[in-house]
């Protein structure tokens, strides 16, 4: 009886930790909402492409949209109903331009080229997400 009792008590604690470990995100900053969670990345997004080179409040920026992209990706990428969506797929390609700029040139600002790009599809992200895709 002891014996399963024990057993027991071991599969409710994995049980446990499983789930609330599955559950949570790495920061918490996103809440598990596709379309909640992909509306702060934007916002977060432009904040930090929008401030000037010069502002003391840019390297937070930057930091926090670091911070919200990774958590992002590692959420997102794997999940099967997301990743079809044209929201998710043209976020995918904004993230991937400002990562490509800040790994090949890690010391120069977005071009201003760049900048527009980006916010054109954040814009056609905030459109698709609006629509449900």
């Amino acid at each position: 009886m002891k014996s399963l009792i024990t057993r027991l008590l071991a599969l409710v604690l994995v049980a446990v930790v499983g789930l609330t470990g599955c559950s949570a995100g790495t920061s918490g900053t996103l809440t598990g909402d596709y379309r909640q969670d992909t509306l702060m990345l934007v916002d977060s997004l432009r904040t930090a492409i929008s401030l000037a080179d010069d502002d003391p409040a840019k390297p937070a920026a930057q930091a926090e949209a670091k911070v919200m992209i990774s958590d992002f990706a590692s959420r997102y990428r794997r999940d099967g109903a997301v990743a079809s969506l044209s929201s998710f797929t043209t976020m995918r390609t904004a993230l991937n331009a400002i990562a490509g700029h800040y790994s090949a040139y890690p010391n120069r600002p977005l071009p201003e080229k760049l900048k527009t790009r980006v916010e054109q599809e954040l814009k056609q992200v905030e459109a698709a997400l609006n629509r449900g895709a």
